[in-house]
This record gives structure tokens, C-alpha cells and sequence, in this order.
């Protein structure tokens, strides 16, 4: 499966945008809380990962890992559909993402501070 094949399936469980794609407003509920949503998804990644450090001495088990596959696959989701909310292909994303990436490592900039470095 693609970025983009994933997008398009993604879309037909969006039950608050309907799969929309253009012209969507930032105050739009739809995209509010594919925002919201995206946010939490990460907290809960989070939270579970303190609670690994904290409970388990950071010994990550299968059923760890099964849950916080659960979790990334739900901000996968989110971030498909805020990407097809803007009408970027979710492969545009992911490739822009390891261009960036790999641009900062060639100026040896992947450390240090600043979105655009």
C-alpha cells in the first residue's frame, strides 16, 4: 500500500469531514478536530511511553508494542487527513519530510534549533 492509497482509505472513515479534500477552513470542525486529534494521538504515545520508563524500567513487551502501534497508526490517520484537507497527496508529505531530512544532514544541520535550518 501507498501513502496515497492509504489516504484515500483513510478518507472513507472521516465521518466529520466527508472525505473532503479543498477549501477547507481552519475553523471548519472537521479540521479542528483532525488537529485536536492529532495532538492527543501523540500525548497517548507519550503517556505510554512514560509509563514504560516509569513502571517497567523502560522494558517495552509485545503487548507495548502492540499498543503503541495502535496509537501511531491513529496519528498516521490524522496526519492523512489533514494532509488531504489541504489537497496535498499524503506522499507529498512524506517525501518533502525525507528531502528536508536528508538536505540537513548533508549541511550537517540535523541537530540544533529552528524549523528552517
Amino acid at each position: 500500500m501507498t501513502f496515497d492509497e492509504y489516504q484515500q482509505q483513510a478518507a472513507t472513515t472521516d465521518i466529520l469531514g466527508n472525505g473532503k479534500s479543498k477549501d477547507v477552513l481552519a475553523s471548519d470542525p472537521a479540521y479542528v478536530a483532525k488537529i485536536l486529534g492529532l495532538v492527543g494521538e501523540a500525548g497517548e504515545i507519550a503517556e505510554k511511553y512514560k509509563k514504560i520508563i516509569r513502571d517497567k524500567k523502560g522494558i517495552i513487551n509485545d503487548q507495548d508494542k502492540e499498543e503503541l502501534i495502535k496509537e501511531l497508526g491513529d496519528v498516521l490517520w490524522y496526519t492523512a487527513l489533514l494532509a488531504r484537507y489541504l489537497s496535498v497527496p499524503f506522499e507529498a508529505v512524506a517525501r518533502a519530510n525525507l528531502d528536508k531530512l536528508a538536505s540537513r544532514k548533508n549541511r550537517n544541520a540535523l541537530h540544533g534549533k529552528g524549523d528552517n535550518r
